[in-house]
């Protein structure tokens, strides 16, 4: 009996045919949707203009300002202080956008990885300390610092270990002076410690009669808490005069601020 070979066809639909040509997505540039803001750096910096910031611009309920406001911008202290250390970053966050302008407020500090690794060495103690204080104007910090050991003039000995009651008593040294020295200021204030690194300075002078010390830094700052955001206080931080600002970026005055009345037409 003959068998009948004849194909019957792939049962099902074939996917490949039954897809429409034409219905692609025209693909759009999506930097055509972008504009850019300058980002300003606070008073406490001698270079004002940190750099620029992209973002989508402002559609329907989408407002730029809100995405750009809580931005972390990283900046070596060189670029803020043309004279300074290149080895210590420092944190800026946007709080206020007005106009083009994103205004920052100090978040952070932090000492890079290669400098950190270049302090550490044989032969020496290292002793680190942190600590929790509050600023004058609200702001909790947590503050990190440490230091290293070092020899004495003429000494033979290789080494230069402290004991482990001295460096508990350069520890504790190390804790009173940062507390003292953030809780009796201003953010702005304690800013202004930072960038010199005065309290490192400080911390080597004072535990000198327990061990001598050297490389003493304040390596890490970390703003735990904030007070309510306030725009006066972010524009006297920056020099300037202003309130807030609505979607359209355009300023809008603060409250109790006098504010000169627009010309009507009619008049």
């Amino acid at each position: 009996k003959q068998v009948s070979t004849q194909s019957t066809g792939a049962i099902g639909k074939n996917k490949r045919l039954s897809k429409r040509k034409g219905n692609k997505k025209k693909i759009i540039d999506p930097f055509t949707k972008k504009e850019w803001y300058d980002v300003k750096a606070p008073s406490m910096f001698s270079v004002r203009d940190v750099g620029k910031t992209l973002v989508t611009r402002t559609t329907g309920t989408k407002i730029a300002a809100d995405a750009l406001k809580g931005r972390v911008y990283e900046c070596a202290l060189a670029d803020l202080n043309a004279d300074e250390n290149a080895f210590r970053k420092f944190k800026l966050i946007c709080e206020d956008v007005q106009g083009k302008y994103c205004y920052t407020n100090f978040h952070g500090m932090d000492l890079t990885r290669d400098k950190l690794c270049s302090l550490v060495r044989k032969w020496q103690t290292l002793i680190e300390a942190h600590v929790d204080v509050k600023t004058t104007d609200g702001y909790l910090l947590r503050i990190f610092c440490l230091g290293f050991t070092k020899k004495v003039n003429k000494q033979i000995k290789k080494a230069a270990y402290a004991k482990s009651s001295q460096v508990r008593a350069i520890r504790k040294k190390m804790v009173d002076i940062m507390t003292k020295e953030a809780s009796t200021e201003d953010l702005k204030s304690f800013v202004n410690k930072l960038i010199p690194d005065s309290i490192g300075k400080d911390i080597e002078k004072e535990c000198m009669d327990i061990y001598p010390l050297h490389d003493v830094f304040i390596r890490k700052v970390k703003v735990l808490k904030k007070p309510k955001f306030d725009a006066s206080k972010l524009m006297d931080l920056h020099g300037e005069v202003g309130g807030t600002t609505d979607e359209t970026g355009e300023i809008i005055s603060a409250p109790g601020e006098f504010v000169e009345p627009t010309i009507q037409d009619s008049v």
